[in-house]
């Protein structure tokens, strides 16, 4: 099989090219073509890609291209990866809403608006262009965020696509030592919207073991889940994802950033020029340990498994981002969930799951029809239809902020785009 990576200039990319040679036992990668707009990112980090295949004696083609087509051309799985503007983008994201008084947010919020209005139709040409180019029944895996929102325009417009995110599987690493036991045999019970979600039960052998790890590691799931209070995670039974405390600490969170918290988007870039300039050393052939810091842990073995499962049909179970159907109770069919699902050649089946409590639910709803908004929005260039999306978000709200708030945030996307 053919595997196409768009947005290979991520620092993620050399653990992802890795695991994809660690899994050729289960299927076969013939070819494995990275794509990146930017040259000098991917001859670096394609460069110790390639170092790190020869030490894993990797049998198949390795390509390194700019040409969005030759990546495209016959591909069976295509996982796109992109960050359309780049970190610098990012900061924007994260500093243009202050000036409103709201959240600072690359993925939630008016900062995730404005990355989704500028990232959606990028996302939706390099898919048409697949649906053109790619092999018959390829599929599409999209970590690029804001996953739920970038899955729900791909779906809305016809693709076989699936969302990805990292924060089950972190949840699922930190657990399983936690509890003794082998990763692999957990099953995280995440529920609720990509970067709105609950683990509300943790499977190991068919048994519920939340109970007892909120007993006895409830302080540390509770920092894991930024740093919330540990006496919310009892009341609810669950543990809440990190990016809810941008809901549940809002105040807080708002006072730090206009405090003058360094954004983490400046924290990021500094760590990725640390690590393109180990990238750039011929002799390092392995992931260094900083990697680690940048963000999205174990996304790339996520992304691995995941693959395993669309090119052989295993059913194993993912946390993936998928049409809801009837699975959460209470939202709409067509809005897409972020839930534990079978994966097999056909796409995600999500597991069922039993209706939300409504101190769940009631936030769940409020955030997808901001979310169904925000695809019309970035796809229509509508206006109208960005003000209800800010109007719609629980971390907006309010009229009197919405238009001026609008208006920064197209004047940042502009000089993005510029």
């Amino acid at each position: 099989m053919k595997v196409a990576v768009i947005g290979a200039g991520s620092t993620y990319t050399p653990e992802l090219v890795s695991g994809l040679s660690r899994e050729r036992h289960r299927f076969d990668v013939s070819e494995l073509v990275l794509h990146d707009i930017d040259a000098q990112r991917l001859e670096v980090v394609g460069g110790l890609a390639q170092r790190m295949l020869a030490r894993q004696a990797f049998e198949g083609a390795l390509v390194l291209t700019g040409e969005l087509d030759r990546a495209l051309e016959g591909a069976d799985v295509v996982l796109i990866q992109i960050r359309v503007g780049g970190q610098a983008a990012r900061l924007s994201d994260e500093t243009v809403p202050l000036a409103c008084g709201c959240i600072g947010q690359e993925t939630t919020g008016a900062g995730g608006f404005r990355k989704a209005l500028r990232t959606v139709p990028v996302v939706l040409d390099i898919a048409r262009r697949a649906r053109e180019l790619a092999a018959p029944g390829s599929w599409i895996v999209d970590f690029t965020n804001p996953v739920g929102i970038v899955t729900r325009a791909l779906l809305d417009d016809g693709h076989r696509a699936i969302g990805l995110c990292n924060v089950a599987i972190g949840f699922e690493r930190a657990m399983a030592p936690m509890l003794g036991v082998e990763p692999e045999r957990l099953v995280v019970d995440q529920v609720g919207l990509n970067h709105l979600t609950w683990v509300r039960a943790v499977w190991l052998d068919e048994r519920d073991v939340l109970p007892e790890l909120l007993a006895g590691h409830g302080d540390e799931l509770a920092e894991m889940a930024g740093g919330l209070p540990r006496r919310l995670l009892d009341e609810l039974g669950a543990v809440p994802s990190y990016y809810l405390r941008y809901f549940y600490s809002h105040d807080e969170v708002l006072a730090e950033q206009l405090g003058g918290a360094t954004p983490r988007a400046t924290t990021v870039a500094e760590i990725e020029r640390e690590l393109l300039a180990m990238y750039a050393d011929p002799a390092l052939a392995s992931k260094p340990a900083l990697l680690e810091q940048r963000g999205g842990a174990f996304y790339s073995e996520a992304a691995t498994r995941l693959v395993a499962s669309l090119a052989t049909g295993d059913g194993a179970v993912h946390v993936v981002d998928t049409r809801n159907g009837a699975t959460i109770a209470g939202l709409a069919q067509d809005d897409v969930v972020e839930v534990p699902a079978r994966v097999g050649g056909e796409g995600a089946v999500p597991l069922a799951q039993r209706p939300l409590g409504p101190e769940l639910l009631g936030l769940v709803a409020h955030v997808a029809a901001y979310e169904r908004l925000a695809v019309q929005a970035a796809v229509s260039g509508s206006r109208s239809v960005a003000l209800k999306a800010l109007l719609a978000h629980p971390l907006v709200g309010q009229w009197g902020k919405v238009e001026p708030l609008l208006d920064g945030l197209l004047d940042a996307t502009a000089g993005a785009r510029a």
